[in-house]
């Protein structure tokens, strides 16, 4: 496609907190934003031109929609696949609905990395109780996940011996099918690396992040992973291959383990901006999220060269948002709040990043899951 001219309007599907900040790299680059989203008030809409409320599959609104805008993006894959082929029909889409139709289902997400050679820890599809019970032979421990709408950790059971799956059995008759089992890796660590590919195939990555979770959710990636560098290039050329094969247009998170063996294996993709690149919006000067919407309207990738180490630490509800006073206090530190009215538990209401030279990340940061990384900030 050919470059998008100053005030052409982007639409984002999705009104999260994704969608608000690639709105406002949108503007930045004297973009107009549309957002269409089925609740209200979303964050996405507060910093937006124009604003849809419909359902993801109503094809009335969506049509008005895409006539409305010069290209189409969305900032979370849980939204209606019909509705995203809808939309082609009238106005360019990026990323394209078959990228969306991969990563959507992590069934079909896994079949397509495996088919391109791509490395992923040993799975199983589940249609029904009876695949449950192949689980004994499959083998313990693993994960069993939704194949569709799962995120932050829900809709994931964690089996660790034949207790945990004769629980699930139990109820398996109300488990929504399909699920996905996966064998637990042993890992040193989890790495994601964010690559973004435009229309004409160029392609970018950032330098790959260690992400540490808590309940499911990330809690602290830390800039640039401390990996060597062959690694580093190994995370990245991964990265490059699934963008390649998948003719990705935009940008991509690859969730990674760094397996007890020295071996990277694929976890997840998201073919968006990505909670784990967020250290990007202070430590480049391009962010994750101004190279997304630069690869849909078409305009350059710069370098992505990162000039300052980073923390980037989650700000959940309700307890972190306590420590937003003090953190406006501390010098190096770059918070972002997503406008989100009701700090609820397990709510992401912002991050800060907090900045260091290159080379400077503090020595023995990650011991366990303490990561001191503010005074106050003692566990994550």
């Amino acid at each position: 496609m050919s470059s998008l001219q100053t005030g052409a309007t982007i639409g984002i599907i999705g009104g999260g907190q994704l969608g608000r900040m690639s709105a406002m790299a949108a503007a930045r680059l004297g973009f107009k934003v549309h957002i269409y989203s089925d609740t209200v008030p979303s964050p996405a809409a507060e910093v937006a031109d124009a604003c849809t409320i419909a359902s993801y599959d109503d094809e009335n609104s969506l049509e008005s929609f895409a006539r409305n805008c010069d290209v189409i993006t969305f900032e979370f894959e849980n939204i209606s696949l019909k509705g995203l082929k809808a939309l082609e029909r009238y106005c360019p889409v990026a990323p394209s609905s078959h990228i969306l139709e991969t990563s959507q289902d992590r069934i079909t997400e896994k079949q397509s990395l495996s088919r391109a050679g791509i490395p992923v820890a040993p799975w199983k599809a589940l249609y029904c109780k009876d695949d449950l019970i192949t689980l004994y032979e499959f083998g313990l421990p693993c994960i069993v996940k939704t194949a569709r709408l799962g995120y932050d950790g829900k809709g994931q059971y964690r089996l660790s011996d034949k207790s945990d799956l004769e629980a699930l059995l139990a109820h398996a008759d109300a488990l929504s099918y399909p699920l996905v089992a996966e064998h637990i890796v042993d890992f040193e660590r989890e790495i994601s690396v964010m690559v973004v590919r435009n229309a004409s195939g160029l392609c970018q990555c950032y330098d790959p992040a260690e992400n540490h979770h808590k309940d499911g959710i990330l809690r602290v990636s830390l800039a640039p992973a401390p990996i060597m560098p062959e690694l580093a290039r190994q995370a990245q050329e991964l990265a490059l291959n699934i963008a390649d094969q998948l003719k990705l247009v935009g940008i991509m998170g690859v969730e990674m383990f760094h397996d007890a063996q020295g071996q990277l294996i694929i976890n997840e993709i998201a073919p968006r901006p990505h909670n784990s690149g967020h250290w990007t919006m202070d430590g480049c000067a391009i962010s994750q999220f101004e190279m997304h919407i630069r690869a849909v309207a078409g305009l350059p990738l710069p370098s992505t060269r990162r000039h300052s180490d980073v923390i980037m630490h989650n700000l959940i509800g309700p307890q972190d948002m306590a420590l937003v006073p003090r953190i406006m206090e501390e010098d190096e530190c770059c918070l972002h709040l997503y406008g989100k009215k009701e700090a609820k538990t397990g709510r992401k209401m912002g991050h800060v990043n907090r900045l260091f030279p290159r080379g400077g990340l503090p020595g023995k940061l990650v011991t366990s899951h303490l990561i001191p990384v503010f005074p106050d900030f003692s566990q994550v």
